[in-house]
């Protein structure tokens, strides 16, 4: 009787460490997948955060090549010095015989304008064939800061057609990259899939661009990045983790490089 006691206690006993065991593992994987689905939510935030930073960055950039244009078009323009006007003529035609002599334009001097300055007719505009490179710049990346997208691509390859070796040659391709990569976007928020599908192509190829015809311009790193940007929308993740080590390998103090480390994490843990 007393080993028949012992035993129905030791199962009892049993019993109790089995049910604290499964109510522990239990409580283990609950923490354990809270923990999982935190941890997911804050890489879902820093992720958006660190798009959102990148676009604030292109912007910034864009911003930057616009101030630069004009402090060296200004430059220009005092090393040039403003052109002399040329002098009126100062006698009139000879007139027929017998008629009266016509007075010289010098010596009647012109009436006092009465018109106020607004009134003034403005200097004429510059013809095409007198823009300057970053007169044609500037146009494209006003366009593409107004949304106007595809006025923007229009105006960058026409500065590619006319300037193709100028020193913002590159920054141009590289605009016209970000140019289609934001229509994507819009077609994307518009839930049109395909039409998204073929202006992420199309930035991938002119992102591409930038780096094979100016590997020395100072947008490669950016334009790098943000090919796996479409790449990861094409679900090509693999080419995407490529680009992104190869920036990394190439550049490692771009400003895109710590970015590029985050996102290339990202992909490889999940």
């Amino acid at each position: 009787m007393q080993v028949r006691a012992d035993v129905a206690a030791l199962q009892l006993a049993m019993q109790r460490t089995r049910g604290d065991t499964d109510a522990a593992t239990s409580q283990a994987n609950r923490q354990a997948r809270e923990q999982t689905a935190e941890t997911s939510r804050q890489l879902t935030a820093l992720t958006q955060r660190v798009e959102s930073l990148s676009t604030t960055l292109a912007g910034l950039a864009g911003r930057v090549d616009d101030l630069n244009s004009r402090v060296e078009a200004l430059n220009r323009q005092l090393r040039a010095g403003a052109p002399r006007p040329t002098a009126p003529p100062t006698t009139a035609a000879p007139s027929a015989p017998g008629a009266p002599a016509a007075p010289s334009v010098a010596a009647v001097p012109p009436p006092p304008s009465t018109a106020s300055p607004s009134a003034l007719p403005s200097p004429p505009r510059p013809t095409t064939g007198a823009l300057q490179p970053q007169d044609i710049y500037q146009a494209a990346y006003l366009d593409f800061s107004k949304g106007s997208y595809t006025l923007a691509i229009a105006g960058f390859r026409e500065f590619l057609r006319r300037f193709h070796d100028h020193d913002l040659a590159g920054n141009a391709q590289y605009w016209i990259g970000e140019a289609n990569y934001s229509i994507a976007r819009g077609f994307a928020n518009q839930n049109q899939p395909d039409k998204a599908r073929e202006a992420l192509e199309q930035a991938v190829t002119e992102f591409r661009r930038v780096v094979a015809n100016y590997p020395r311009g100072e947008k490669v790193p950016a334009a790098l990045f943000k090919e796996a940007l479409a790449l990861i929308d094409l679900k090509q993740p693999a080419l995407a983790q490529a680009r992104l080590q190869y920036l990394i390998d190439n550049f490692p103090q771009a400003e895109e490089t710590p970015l590029a480390r985050d996102r290339l994490t990202a992909l490889k843990s999940g």
